[in-house]
C-alpha cells in the first residue's frame, strides 16, 4: 500500500494536484511500482485532513491519464508500463527545466551564462 505519509499538503497548490504530483513522482522515481495499491478514498482523505471529494477528483485524474486503476470495492492499483513510467519522468523533468530557465532568464542570465552554470553545478 502506498503510504502518502510524507506528503506535505502546505506548498499552496491545491491538494489534488499535490496528490497527483506525489503519485507521478513516484511512479517516476520507481518508489511507487506497478501494482501497488494506494489508500481508499475514504481513507486517503482522512490521513490528509482533506475532503473526500478531493482525493476523489485526484483519483478521477490519475485514471483518466491511465496512471491508476480503479474498481468499485475492490479499490485503486497502479497500473503503469515501462513506457508510460519514463513518458511521466520526461513529464516531470520537462516540467522542471521550464521552471529553471524561466527563473535563469528573470534573473537576467544568458543561455552561455546559464549552461555555465549548470556544468559547473552538475556535479
Amino acid at each position: 500500500m502506498i503510504s502518502f505519509a510524507d506528503l506535505n499538503i502546505t506548498d499552496g497548490s491545491p491538494i489534488y494536484l499535490q496528490i497527483i504530483m506525489y503519485v507521478k513522482s513516484g511512479v517516476a522515481s520507481g518508489s511507487i511500482a506497478n501494482g501497488d495499491e494506494l489508500p481508499s478514498r475514504r481513507v486517503l482523505s482522512t490521513l490528509l485532513g482533506v475532503n473526500p471529494n478531493t482525493v476523489q477528483k485526484a483519483y478521477k485524474l490519475l485514471e483518466d491519464e491511465g496512471i491508476i486503476l480503479s474498481h468499485p470495492g475492490a479499490g485503486s492499483v497502479v497500473s503503469v508500463t515501462e513506457s508510460r513510467r519514463s513518458d511521466i519522468r520526461a513529464e516531470l523533468v520537462k516540467a522542471e527545466i521550464q521552471k529553471s530557465v524561466e527563473a535563469l532568464k528573470h534573473l537576467g542570465l544568458a543561455k552561455d551564462a546559464a549552461l555555465e552554470l549548470i556544468d559547473r553545478n552538475w556535479e
